[in-house]
């Protein structure tokens, strides 16, 4: 639930003096603290995420890298496209099944002690990929990558409630988000490059692939371990001032990190919140695109005309495109307060993107490349103001990380669909049941969001929430 801010109180407990003497605008103070706050947190979550979803989808790319050659991941392992579908479905099972677990301990044991061992573990694993050698092997070490990546995101969102208020978290989630389509421009780029590896020191490129991607998760996990901060009450870069300031910012509208570990009665109110789970069931339809564009977007471009090394070239731009436009929505989210209706438009948009790749004449090759740039952008930047909405609209802080886990976690089973959609068979013709099917689901997405406004619209009109004068956000 939205809180009011408590933006005078604030600047009448806090006056804090300039360098001239004379009292800076509690404005201006807020906007240094927040700054100062961006420049140790987001491009540090960013860059953890950018090694985090490298490491989830580079399995795409060792699919078909050298597949010509038959050096690929398919043909060294005497895998089935059918394995492949099943080793990828194992990770998302472990995905969901350890995220609510995982943002228990991430409270439990500090925020950069947990996600460093995560980093640790799956680096390790994703190296561990490289040495691989058939069917059991690949798809144990993708259930241990989805035991280790499961906490991950949902951990973020949860994390920055300690730190941001509601109208300040969209931007900051799509900034860590939009690394995601970084990681994928830059996984085609790598996979384009180490494609010329191609039996270096007796290792196929796929392997390398995995290798030269885990290893840097691994050796980044000693920095976070020391230099991720955990909570503004903590750090030794606020002073008394700066952190009175930042604990009294999120007085009504943050997490805390002092604060006791949930209750039952904190559980039982997220878990019986009928309400959560219309957002839980919308996040559930943009799973699947986002699931499939992660997995499947080279064999795609590879079904586009595209071939061997190119087709991983070809990545590329819509990943970029779809970055800056996951950026730009968000911070329009934030900025309007609106972040149901620009979920809303921004699904539409990707839908209509799928739905052309799906109507579309096969050969259509041009044609189709600009409708994956579309559908990419689209589902990609609902996704932020999708969770900001989430957070902003919790009635407890206590109970913050359990239904943001609760919402990642209802979108594993969406993203399970997503690993099934594209079938190999149709890649001829051009993967028809995939763009049907991402096409629904964020035509889903955009019909639910409008309902969710709607309803929150109609709640607010009859008078605050619960007697205190908070109204639901939009």
């Amino acid at each position: 639930m939205a809180a009011e801010k408590p933006t005078q109180d604030v600047e009448q407990a806090y006056p804090v003096a300039g360098s001239d003497g004379l009292d800076l605008g509690f404005g201006e103070r807020e906007k240094a603290l927040v700054w100062k706050q961006d420049l140790r947190i987001v491009p540090l979550c960013a860059g953890i995420y950018l090694l985090c979803y490298l490491d989830r989808s580079n399995i795409g790319n060792a699919k078909i890298l050298n597949e010509d050659t038959h050096n690929d991941l398919l043909s060294e392992t005497n895998m089935t496209s059918y394995q492949y579908t099943i080793a990828l479905m194992v990770f998302l099972i472990a995905y969901a099944l350890f995220e609510v677990p995982s943002n228990y301990f991430l409270k439990k044991l500090r925020p950069s002690r947990w996600i460093a061992f995560l980093m640790l573990s799956w680096g390790a694993t994703t190296m561990g990929l490289g040495g691989v050698h058939n069917y059991a092997q690949v798809t144990g070490l993708r259930f241990l990558l989805g035991v280790a990546e499961a906490g991950l995101f949902p951990g973020f969102v949860y994390y920055l409630t300690f730190w941001y208020r509601n109208s300040e978290r969209s931007m900051r989630v799509a900034l860590i988000l939009a690394s995601a389509t970084l990681a994928g421009a830059f996984g085609g780029a790598i996979a384009y490059g180490v494609g010329h590896m191609n039996g270096a020191h007796g290792l196929s490129a796929w392997r390398w692939l995995f290798i030269i991607e885990g290893a840097p998760s691994c050796a980044s996990s000693v920095l976070v371990w020391f230099f991720l901060p955990d909570y503004p009450e903590s750090v030794h870069w606020l002073n008394a001032e700066e952190k009175e300031l930042a604990a009294e910012r999120l007085r009504l509208e943050g997490s805390h990190g002092n604060a006791s570990a949930m209750s039952w009665g904190d559980a039982k109110a997220v878990l019986t919140d009928w309400r959560l789970y219309a957002h839980y069931a919308v996040y559930f339809g943009i799973s699947t695109p986002f699931s499939s564009l992660s997995l499947f977007t080279p064999a795609i471009t590879s079904g586009l005309g595209y071939s061997n090394l190119r087709a991983q070239l070809m990545t590329v731009p819509p990943y970029a495109v779809a970055y800056v436009v996951t950026v730009v929505v968000a911070w329009s989210a934030d900025y309007f307060n609106s972040r149901g209706l620009h979920s809303a438009i921004f699904s539409f948009i990707g839908a209509m993107g799928f739905l052309a790749s799906a109507v579309l004449p096969a050969e259509a090759y041009l044609s189709r490349y600009g409708c994956l740039i579309v559908a990419a952008s689209g589902a990609f930047a609902c996704i932020p103001p999708l969770l900001g909405w989430l957070s902003s609209n919790l009635r407890s802080t206590a109970g913050a990380g359990l239904a943001i886990a609760l919402n990642v976690s209802f979108g594993a089973p969406g993203q399970i669909v997503g690993v099934w959609i594209y079938k190999s068979d149709e890649a001829k013709i051009g993967y028809p049941t995939g763009h049907w099917t991402n096409a629904a689901l964020l035509l889903f997405v955009a019909a639910g969001c409008i309902h969710l406004r709607l309803y929150y619209g109609w709640r607010n009109s009859r008078g605050s929430v619960d007697g205190s004068g908070k109204k639901y956000a939009y």
